[in-house]
This record gives C-alpha cells, sequence and structure tokens, in this order.
C-alpha cells in the first residue's frame, strides 16, 4: 500500500513542477492592483482560473494528501528491526572512555 501512495507521490510530484512551469507569470497584475497602472477586473482578463489553474490544484490536492498519508503511515508504522537476528549494540557509559 506504501509503495502505490510512494508512487502516486512521485507522479503528483513531477506533474506539479511541469504545470507551474508551463504557467505564465502574474507579476504585473498585482502592482495593478496596488494603484500602479491600468487596473482590470479582479481576476484579470482570462477569468477565474483557467484549465491549467484548476489541473494544478487538483494535482497540488493529491500531492498534500499523499504527503499527509505518508507521513502518518510512517509515524504509526510497527518499530521492528530491520534485523532481527542481530543482537543489539552495547553502549558503553559517557565517563568510562578508555585510555
Amino acid at each position: 500500500m506504501t509503495t502505490l501512495i510512494l508512487s502516486v507521490h512521485v507522479i503528483a510530484c513531477v506533474l506539479l513542477i511541469m504545470i507551474v512551469l508551463l504557467q505564465t507569470g502574474k507579476g504585473a497584475g498585482m502592482g495593478a492592483s496596488l494603484g500602479g497602472g491600468q487596473s482590470q477586473a479582479l481576476f484579470g482578463g482570462t477569468g477565474p482560473a483557467t484549465l491549467l489553474s484548476k489541473v494544478t490544484t487538483g494535482i497540488a490536492i493529491i500531492f498534500m494528501l499523499t504527503s499527509l498519508t505518508l507521513a502518518y503511515r510512517s509515524s504509526h508504522s510497527s518499530q521492528e528491526s530491520i534485523m532481527p537476528d542481530a543482537p543489539a549494540p552495547i553502549e558503553q557509559p559517557a565517563g568510562a572512555e578508555s585510555k
């Protein structure tokens, strides 16, 4: 199950990077909203959400859900050793250093 979630997480991560890089910058809109230059509608001329921004939102939600799921599963996993036959190492006390 963790492998499936991890695979979806990696795919969502790569898609999110590619989709964000495909989008155009919106730096001019910020200056216009603060009083500089001509101001347009609240969301600009393209409307509140283009197809690319909707896809970005969907992939970001999938990325966040898989991140939370993987974090939850890793914190609640059993604490079994990956080397069950090996004995635990013996620790020396801090003051018992050999010279």
